[in-house]
């Protein structure tokens, strides 16, 4: 692609280690909440391979359980066996087919795991559920802490079994790679166990893994460490942080730049910062990319690529936001959703594509079509003025 001042920035590749990924725009991962028994199925190769087609440089599949109990619903995707590696495989093969960087999160739900699906509710499992086949089990954390008042409260790890899950993501890190992803992404955020050990909200603990922000950090900074040392030399390992917990007396932007700095210290190459889960849901979103701030202060002050994630919908913003030096990537999630070529058109807008070219970077199986019918839309013009068979002006 030739280079222009549109193109030097947003759809610049960008090398981490060896993994070169062809733009700056990635996709969220985004649970779905369609798998059985964690096996992935057509439904997930075509929900995703779509992202590829519509030209995103990253697509990071969902929170992916190391075990089954970290499921968040029993529709999520797993990676506890080596079952999973083949369907797994496959979604990663067609992604890097199509140009994509393949990455897949690797996630432990701890206490918000054993929860319906949000079409059904949301909420922990109940006796509904289970005559339905989908009982409830039960819940881990840092400490005997619910995640939400009401909820059941989570079994506190011990020692050994803090060691078990350990384990479970370094196993999960080896299968990632057998499937044949370029990147995995350590998930540290929204609540969920790793991120309940970094909060000083839920991690009430009085041992090493508990008390003040080093020892908060203490598990994930070792699941981060083994992970790099199973994971390639040659390619990157991600964590996805919330930069801020929901409530302001959890996890503040200082303590994450601090967790960020040790986490580049032991090979992490880009923290994806998102923001909320204990305490409440979600920071409440303010204004169009509203947790872009996290992110440029995690790449000034820890020295580490970022990914800016939450409410970029425009080009031109996502543009300016790379431009600027606040982030490297920009994930998109429920943009991505509602428009899966969302880069593609981000190029048209921006002049990022030859204008007797538009259509260049589109897979050839469309673009040969959408290229033969530009000169029949030039000669007929917009829908809104055109003139019909029988001479009168359409309605606009």
């Amino acid at each position: 692609m030739a280079e222009t001042a549109a193109t030097a920035h947003l759809f610049h590749p960008l090398k981490l280690r060896e993994l070169t990924v062809r733009n700056r725009l990635a996709v969220s991962p985004m649970c779905q909440y369609s798998a059985v028994d964690g096996m992935p199925n057509d439904f997930h190769l075509v929900h995703l391979g779509r992202f590829a087609l519509g030209g995103f440089g990253l697509v990071v599949l969902e929170a992916t359980g190391v075990a089954p109990e970290g499921r968040i619903t029993p529709g999520d995707l797993g990676i506890w066996s080596d079952a999973h590696v083949e369907p797994l495989a496959r979604i990663a093969s067609f992604l890097k087919g199509h140009g994509a960087a393949a990455a897949i999160q690797l996630a432990h739900a701890g206490p918000k795991a054993s929860t319906r699906r949000p079409w059904q509710g949301g909420g922990p499992l109940g006796a509904d559920d289970a005559a339905r086949g989908e009982a409830a089990w039960p819940t881990v954390s840092a400490s005997a802490e619910a995640a939400v008042p009401g909820w059941p409260v989570p079994h506190a790890l011990t020692r050994a079994e803090i060691a078990a899950v350990v384990e479970q993501f370094v196993a999960a890190a080896r299968r990632a790679r057998a499937a044949g992803f370029d990147a995995i992404e350590l998930h540290c955020a929204h609540g969920y166990l790793l991120n309940a050990f970094l909060s000083p909200i839920s991690n009430r603990r009085d041992d090493e893994y508990g008390g003040d922000l080093a020892g908060r950090m203490r598990l994930p900074l070792e699941i981060a460490e083994r992970l790099r040392a199973e994971w390639p030399d040659e390619l990157p390992l991600l964590v996805r942080v919330s930069a801020v917990d929901g409530d302001p007396s959890g996890t503040t932007a200082d303590d994450t730049v601090a967790f960020a700095r040790e986490l580049a210290a032991r090979g992490v190459d880009l923290i994806d910062c998102s923001s909320g889960g204990v305490g409440a849901r979600y920071a409440h979103p303010e204004h169009y990319g509203y947790q872009v701030p996290y992110a440029a202060r995690v790449r000034a002050e820890a020295g580490v690529a970022t990914m800016a994630v939450g409410l970029v919908v425009d080009p031109a913003h996502a543009q300016a936001i790379v431009a600027d030096g606040e982030a490297d990537l920009i994930a998109l999630g429920r943009t991505a959703l509602e428009d899966p070529t969302w880069p593609l058109h981000a190029q048209q807008a921006l002049g990022a594509q030859p204008a007797d070219d538009p259509f260049r970077d589109w897979p050839v199986q469309a673009r040969w079509a959408l290229e033969g019918r530009g000169p029949l839309l030039e000669r007929l013009g917009p829908w809104a003025t055109w003139a019909g068979a029988d001479g009168e002006e359409q309605p606009e």
